[in-house]
């Protein structure tokens, strides 16, 4: 995520404050991603530095909403706007695969003595149907996120989790491949399957235990949601 053409996009509506900026940023993406009011003055400076971003007026003045030091609105440059519209048309590079830690744990266990790859498949499969669960419960309990008849702020947050529902049904997807590709290849006689042993059903067992921890994140959410909607 880019907070510098995040806070671009903001100062396009016109100035803003630093901590202005930060509730706008939390508010418009489904207060999903938090953001330390001190990385906004840190990446406001950066962009100034930049020529993106200038001072508006001549004077610091006081910041809405807080006390001490006189604080200064920023508004976007024209090299600014330029460069903001030219990120949202740039695609992400996804031509190289990026090095994932799920696909290597099942790459590895496959290789490991005594460990039943199939298990290890389906702890990881657990864990993310949980995680789908807790999600959809989330767009549930959020006003507005289900039938876009909330405000921008719900609307945001119910396209945030689409998007982690579709991302987390794609891996979801893989392994349930992986783990069909896995058998052929062992009935073909080509992955040979060794037995699990009793550490490796110790460590399971510990995984199933520790499936709860899955929905951590998520209840941080729903806490965020009971109390700041």
């Amino acid at each position: 995520m880019s907070v510098r053409h995040a806070l671009l996009a903001l100062l396009s509506e016109g100035p803003k404050y630093g901590l202005q900026l930060r509730e706008e940023f939390e508010a418009r993406t489904g207060e999903v991603w938090p953001l330390n009011v001190g990385q906004v003055y840190a990446t406001l400076q950066r962009l100034e530095r930049d020529g993106l971003v200038a001072a508006a007026g001549e004077d610091p003045v006081s910041e809405p909403g807080t006390q001490g030091a006189p604080q200064k609105a920023y508004e976007i440059t024209e090299v600014g706007s330029a460069e903001l519209a030219q990120w949202l048309r740039v695609p992400p590079d996804q031509s190289t695969p990026p090095r994932d830690d799920l696909v290597m744990k099942i790459l590895i266990a496959i290789r490991i003595p005594g460990t039943d790859v199939y298990e290890v498949i389906q702890a990881h499969r657990r864990y993310l149907v949980q995680l789908m669960q807790e999600w959809t419960r989330l767009k549930g309990d959020a006003p507005g996120a289900e039938d876009d008849g909330g405000g921008p702020g719900d609307l945001a947050f119910g396209l945030v989790v689409d998007a982690e529902l579709f991302r987390l049904d794609s891996v979801v997807r893989w392994l349930d491949a992986a783990e069909g590709r896995l058998r052929r290849a062992a009935a073909d006689g080509r992955l040979t399957a060794a037995p699990a042993s009793a550490s490796a059903a110790s460590a399971a067992s510990g995984a199933s235990a520790a499936s709860g921890a899955a929905a951590e994140p998520v209840a941080v959410l729903r806490r965020r949601i009971g109390g700041g909607r």
